[in-house]
């Protein structure tokens, strides 16, 4: 059954009017589809650029288990001018929970994860819990397919003898440009903003 094209392309529409996002695991703007692209596991490069200024670029790896799948993520956030660089560490595991009915277009999964970012006297815990829905797309007559979702998304932060909650909702898109690359893209809206691409290769 092919997708509903008219949900998963106002997914789409939506990303480009978006130029913030909100944390995951590490604290940068990353989000993930509702489903793997890969068959047992995938490695890539994430650069991201919060709101608030600096860059940050992490490696990421995921491999497979049935339904679930379990990633790793790290590697440095610089703020830019005299602030020190923070070293970033996160994993998160995906579930898949909901499959698309007549009645219900879209795919869904559960994200948890678990991770910071550390640096002299600046360390900060996070945990996100998100559910990713979308939809893979298949435009007729071209080799690429993309896969617009939305990731409405909470996260508990805790550092330096504080803690609080957050809400974002993440917007995003794979691009399958060829069996075994990745392009992505997301962004959001909520309490904390910014945007992250990827490259991922498939395997």
């Amino acid at each position: 059954m092919r997708p509903n094209l008219t949900a998963a392309l106002w997914v789409l529409a939506s990303i480009g009017c978006v130029t913030t996002a909100a944390a995951q695991a590490t604290g940068m703007p990353s989000y993930n589809a509702p489903y793997r692209a890969f068959t047992r596991s995938e490695i890539g490069v994430s650069l991201s650029f919060p709101n608030g200024g600096g860059t940050a670029i992490e490696g990421v790896y995921r491999m497979a288990s049935g339904k679930f799948d379990l990633g790793f993520r790290g590697g440095l956030f610089d703020p830019g001018g005299s602030g020190n660089a923070e070293l970033l560490v996160g994993a998160e595991g995906r579930s898949r929970i909901v499959t698309h009915t007549e009645d219900f277009p879209l795919d869904g999964a559960l994200v948890l994860g678990i991770g910071g970012h550390f640096a002299s006297g600046a360390n900060a815990l996070i945990v996100p819990v998100g559910l990713s829905l979308g939809r893979r797309v298949d435009p007729k007559g071209s080799k690429i397919s993309i896969v617009p979702y939305v990731q409405p998304t909470g996260f508990f932060t805790a550092g330096n003898g504080t803690s609080d909650f957050f809400f974002a909702l993440g917007l995003g898109a794979d691009f399958r440009l060829s069996p075994k690359f990745d392009a992505r893209i997301s962004a959001g809206l909520g309490d904390l903003e910014g945007v992250s691409i990827s490259a991922v290769w498939l395997h």
